[in-house]
């Protein structure tokens, strides 16, 4: 986060005493100001018990998400019959990524009917050129498609017109397309992920399946953030739920996921969520409505798209924070007081507090951090970068307060030189 640990105690110090403040009275008898302390102590114990009841349930009652178990682990039987693939990828100046690619999908070792299509959503970096060269590199022209894509009409996000374009494409296919695999343009597959993907999604009866794939990770913005993305997304759906028939949570993570086309026609089609922002999540509770989806972690996809800065780390964040939170200045507001309560108020009741606040404090930190070390493995950081959690949150908290102002501006959602997200009232 770039923020020193003695920063860190200053700004619990402020949180404390900006708390004891608040709730300190006068004395209306003698006209002075006389501060309650027996009451705010109490408070301040009340405040932090609640933060340490919090991160118990969130222990035991989210479906052990911190546990990152829900992963493409094992071997899958295969299909009796391999049903045929369309690969979609919807790409706007996407050159520094496209050729790792398609590289990657025109690699595959699937043993069915498959091909890729790429639409050129009006790219001015030359990515089609760049696509051209990798599937020649790969001697595999003939499975590549390049697409035109057509001008973005109104209603629509860029991302899911140009899957609309690939679909409608992939229909018209020699070959019957039983599946289609929606791929963003940064993402790299090992050579056996498209068979693995299919046989797996076949054998558990799912009509969607998704990868998490593994983020870059190496510039200090990236080691900072990535992890306590993935862990937050994990918070928020925990994997296990999403794949329970009998739990309503669904989930996908936009980069990888496969379809069976004929419930996305059973659904409306990608039109059903042209404006979504956050467009994989609303795909998966759509398909949800209809039968079993499937989320999981994996190391074998990565992505390949970097952010160096800081900035840009905040403008990935902001770019859909406050579309998921519906636009809404009231769930903004219980957002904020949630994160306080559950990432601030611990290292401040541990730091600034007085009787059994810093217990509950010290308790609540020392479980969160817990929790976050299995997600800071994966991404092969230090258990200690564990501790530095709640100024991560923080950091995500500002972002979201940022998306939510960008909104209201007319300015939410930006991505490619696009304002796509719903402006705020």
């Amino acid at each position: 986060m770039g923020v020193v640990e003695k920063q860190e105690n200053r700004n619990f110090d402020v949180a404390g005493a900006l708390y004891c403040v608040s709730v300190s009275g006068y004395n209306s008898s003698v006209g002075s100001r006389t501060p309650n302390v027996v009451n705010d102590k109490m408070i301040f114990e009340i405040t932090a018990f609640l933060a340490l009841a919090i991160w118990c349930y969130v222990a035991l009652g989210r479906g052990g998400f911190w546990r990152c178990a829900e992963r493409d682990d094992g071997i899958p039987p295969p299909p009796a019959v391999w049903p045929g693939v369309a690969v979609i990828i919807p790409a706007r100046d996407e050159a520094d990524v496209i050729g790792q690619c398609i590289g990657s999908l025109l690699g595959q070792d699937y043993p069915g009917s498959w091909s890729v299509i790429m639409v050129d959503d009006n790219s001015g970096d030359g990515t089609a050129n760049v696509a051209r060269r990798a599937a020649s590199d790969c001697d595999a022209q003939n499975r590549l498609t390049i697409i035109p894509g057509t001008a973005l009409p109104r209603g629509w996000t860029g991302k899911l017109w140009a899957l609309s374009q690939g679909i409608a494409a992939a229909r018209s296919r020699d070959h019957a397309v039983e599946y289609l695999l929606l791929s963003d343009a940064d993402i790299v597959y090992a050579p056996q992920m498209l068979r693995w993907l299919v046989a797996h999604t076949v054998s558990r009866g799912a009509l969607l399946s998704s990868l998490m794939v593994k983020l870059r990770c190496d510039s200090k913005p990236e080691r900072a953030l990535i992890p306590a993305f993935i862990f937050f997304f994990q918070m928020l759906y925990p994997f296990s739920w999403v794949n329970r028939a009998d739990r309503a949570t669904a989930a996908a993570a936009g980069g990888c996921v496969l379809v069976r086309a004929e419930t996305l026609r059973d659904i409306g089609g990608i039109e059903a969520i042209r404006d979504a922002l956050i467009d994989d999540c609303a795909l998966a509770r759509k398909f949800k409505a209809k039968g079993p989806i499937w989320l999981g972690l994996t190391a074998r996809v990565t992505s390949i798209r970097s952010y160096p800065g800081w900035s840009d780390m905040a403008q990935m964040v902001s770019r859909s924070a406050y579309a998921q939170l519906g636009y809404s200045p009231l769930r903004l507001l219980g957002a904020v007081l949630a994160l306080v309560l559950t990432f601030v108020v611990p290292p401040a009741a541990a730091l600034a507090g007085s009787g059994y606040a810093p217990l509950f404090g010290v308790g609540a930190w020392a479980i969160m951090a817990l929790l976050f070390v299995p997600t800071l493995r994966i991404y092969g950081i230090s258990p200690w970068g564990a501790v530095a959690l709640p100024a991560i949150a923080f950091a995500y908290l500002v972002f979201t307060l940022n998306s939510a102002l960008q909104s209201v501006r007319g300015r939410g959602g930006f991505w490619k030189g696009r304002f796509q997200a719903a402006r705020a009232k």
